[in-house]
């Protein structure tokens, strides 16, 4: 696998759902995240996650902080977040960058992404 391809593989997409409104009437985040893994270590990533989700859904304003792996290609993981706010995604990534990287001996990549924005029409 040459670089290139091994970069864009890697990339992680992010999207943002700004169009869903909480209860309290904040607009609520939505993240989806996708990593790929080494051939083979799929679900070894994915299980590493685990610890990793527990703690972030004690954080405040998370609703939901799950690692799904593709029945299609194991390698391939969704990391799916959403948050109450802006501001409760802000204090998770400074909270989160004080953390050590997960398992990066088991991703491709070097956590490169990209960012959409995302409007829910349904």
């Amino acid at each position: 696998m040459t670089e290139a391809v091994r970069a864009d593989t890697a990339r992680h997409r992010l999207w943002l759902d700004l169009a869903q409104v909480n209860e309290g009437g904040n607009t609520a985040v939505r993240l989806v995240v996708t990593i790929t893994s080494v051939p083979g270590r799929g679900s070894e990533l994915a299980q590493a996650y685990k610890a990793r989700c527990e703690e972030c859904m004690k954080e405040a304003g998370c609703e939901q902080f799950e690692v799904f792996q593709s029945v299609l290609n194991p390698d391939n993981l969704a990391l799916l977040e959403r948050w109450s706010d802006q501001a409760s995604l802000e204090a998770h990534g400074k909270l989160n960058a004080t953390r050590p990287a997960l398992r990066p001996e088991l991703r491709i990549g070097s956590g490169e992404r990209e960012d959409y924005e995302y409007n829910r029409i349904r």
